[in-house]
């Protein structure tokens, strides 16, 4: 693994359930469910699920994807019946 990223910790983004604030730690993977307290103190909050873009398309992309060509898949190669 390359030193530069050896401290690099992902971000995960919390609600607190008694004063509504969302707030972001960085923390490790295995620490991702741990209990967190929000910065005014409360100590009733939840994990959010974050969305994660994958791939190198932007938004206004899409529409020009090619369209899907049949033939992959299950149903689509035919071996569903």
């Amino acid at each position: 693994m390359n030193a530069a990223h050896n401290d690099v910790m992902p971000r995960y983004e919390y609600r607190c359930r008694s004063c509504g604030d969302t707030f972001e730690l960085s923390r490790p993977m295995a620490e991702s469910s741990a209990p967190a307290t929000c910065p005014a103190g409360h100590e009733d909050t939840v994990k959010l699920l974050s969305t994660v873009a994958v791939g190198g398309r932007t938004a206004g992309s899409a529409a020009s994807a090619p369209a899907p060509s049949g033939g992959g898949g299950c149903c689509g190669g035919g071996c569903c019946g």
